[in-house]
């Protein structure tokens, strides 16, 4: 069982995502056409992962500071609008500025509230740095102030209390762009805070591997114990050695058997830089990384990050059908399924026959993303059926 089951995953205010909450299963498929969303839920997973990692701030600017990543379009959507009356137009706003992130799962639940500077504001240059308004991690999948454990308003954090008792005050001093889960370490105090951080830490990424002439996967690199691929592909020859050496179920020869059958994959070592080697049925040589189609490098990326030894809390796939042959993604959909058996997972989709074949498990629940108004919003949801999800106040 895992730790930190996530049940629930919640956005506000950013992109296209004004007010969504999604109910997560062991393995959770992400549909949708193009512009629907699918990318903005992406990101915004990976910004809560940067979050733990202090990073938000930097992760922002990079996708052109808070102001680009807000909500776009008005508060409210009159009905006069939804019914073609009259377009769309500005109104004042009423609510403050702000991006919110969260989660909520079977033993904890976090989330963080990002905003603008108070005015009058301080005399710098980085005055649209988001500040973090308010962060909360709290007992169980839905925050209640009976369930919360450690709250942050603004600069100072504190140990939730039962009853009337006085809050122990954690620190007052945090940093306006500092996450508390990265600045505040006190296990004996606060374990829930360490616990939440160090599985965030773990949750793994993975979007469009390089498959080009200049890939790192494609050239020999220094080998050393690799249970986990990092996001780039560049330590794939030691993943794939690790996964060899470690896993005795044989898993890697059986899914290269599905994928290309008759082929044997070895590695080569030379003055300890390790180099992938794939003998192909009917070629007289084996081929080198160098050598392999875009394709079949990609499927042996995601092999060494599916099979990986040690499974975290989370893994994120951005839509791992790319440059596949259609007739390796049934292998792909197996390979996936087998990883979420001990790995909750979340995939990112637009292939139908992927989607297919993931969506045949029982394992596997499909949430289909659309616009409606220039908003994502979840396919077939309503008030009733909606994940309970509840923000701290500011």
């Amino acid at each position: 069982m895992l730790f930190l089951m996530i049940r629930t995953v919640a956005v506000q205010g950013y992109r296209s995502l004004r007010d969504l909450s999604l109910p997560l299963g062991q393995l959770s498929v992400i549909t949708g056409a193009n512009g629907s969303g699918k990318s903005s839920l992406y990101r915004s997973l990976r910004l809560l992962a940067d979050v733990a990692l202090n990073s938000v701030v930097a992760s922002l600017a990079r996708e052109g500071g808070l102001p680009s990543t807000f909500w776009a379009g008005p508060e409210t959507i009159a009905r006069g609008v939804r019914q073609g009356a009259y377009a769309v137009e500005p109104l004042a706003k009423r609510k403050v500025a702000s991006l919110k992130l969260g989660f909520g799962g079977d033993t904890y639940g976090y989330s963080i509230d990002l905003g603008y500077p108070q005015p009058p504001p301080p005399a710098t240059m980085f005055e649209l740095d988001p500040q973090v308004k308010r962060e909360c991690i709290w007992h169980g999948p839905v925050y209640r102030k009976a369930s919360a454990l450690v709250e942050r308003r603004n600069n100072f954090a504190w140990l939730a209390t039962i009853r009337d008792e006085e809050p122990v005050m954690l620190t007052q001093h945090l940093s306006d762009t500092d996450s508390m889960l990265a600045s505040v370490a006190d296990p004996q105090r606060a374990p829930e805070m360490l616990a939440v951080r160090e599985a965030i830490r773990g949750w793994r990424f993975y979007d469009h591997f390089r498959t080009d002439s200049d890939s790192p996967a494609r050239t020999a690199q220094i080998g050393t114990y690799t249970p986990v691929l990092h996001h780039d592909g560049s330590n794939l020859a030691a993943a794939l050695q690790t996964i060899l050496e470690i896993r005795s179920d044989e898993a890697l020869s059986t899914t290269l058997e599905d994928a290309f059958p008759g082929s044997q994959l070895f590695v080569e070592v030379q003055n300890g830089r390790f180099e992938l080697q794939l003998q192909q049925h009917g070629l007289l040589r084996p081929l080198s990384a160098a050598e392999l189609s875009d394709g079949t490098l990609r499927y042996l990326l995601w092999a060494a990050a599916l099979l990986t030894p040690r499974p975290p809390e989370l893994m994120v796939l951005n839509e791992p059908e790319t440059s596949l042959h259609p007739d390796l993604l049934p292998a792909l959909a197996r390979l996936i399924l087998a990883a979420a058996k001990n790995t909750q997972m979340i995939v990112v989709s637009h292939a139908p026959l992927l989607i297919e074949e993931l969506t045949a498990s029982p394992l596997c629940s499909r949430l289909h993303l659309l616009k409606d108004f220039g908003e994502t919003k979840l396919d077939g949801s309503t008030l009733f059926n909606t994940p309970k999800w509840n923000w701290p106040t500011r």
